[in-house]
């Protein structure tokens, strides 16, 4: 965590650190979701459309906050790669991953509290939000993915469970 040191402002270091947690955190249960061959449910979605498609979803999103953020706040641009294919996303997600948490650490370091006014910006999908709630999103986003497969699995244990009682 010594990369995190840094950070003008303390709420900024925390949801970066925060998101880092997560969206690895993520990555790890996705991994076991594919492991069990955990079926999505039927959604006209895109991004549902099966276990690779939701993987690159919250990395495909992650480089998106991101950048809108650097943008909003005349920043550098976060030379963050794009996304492997979803045909390629399985071999190539964890140094994806790498490369994607590495250059979120750089950008944000000297955001100040001054910054962070609570100027509300067109979000790319519409919403109105902050730089600050912008974070939190990106925070919450692989939390909530977490959430769907850990129910998933939770789920197909129990049928298999029952299945062998």
């Amino acid at each position: 965590m010594s990369s995190f040191t840094e950070y003008k402002h303390k709420g900024v270091r925390a949801l970066v650190i925060l998101h880092e947690k997560h969206l690895r955190s993520f990555y790890e249960t996705w991994k076991k979701a594919k492991e069990l061959n955990i079926e999505l449910p039927e959604t006209d979605d895109p991004d549902y459309e099966n276990l690779e498609t939701l993987l690159r979803h919250p990395l495909r999103s992650a480089r998106g906050y991101l950048t809108w953020i650097c943008e909003k706040l005349n920043l550098d641009d976060p030379q963050i790669n794009e996304p492997p294919e979803v045909e390629n996303i399985t071999k190539q997600a964890l140094p994806y991953l790498e490369h994607l948490l590495g250059q979120w650490k750089k950008p944000l370091k000297n955001v100040t509290s001054e910054q962070l006014d609570n100027q509300a910006y067109q979000s790319r999908w519409g919403a109105k939000l902050t730089i600050e709630s912008m974070l939190e999103h990106a925070v919450i986003h692989p939390i909530r993915h977490e959430f769907q497969l850990l129910d998933l699995i939770t789920k197909k244990m129990k049928a298999y469970e029952k299945s062998i009682h």
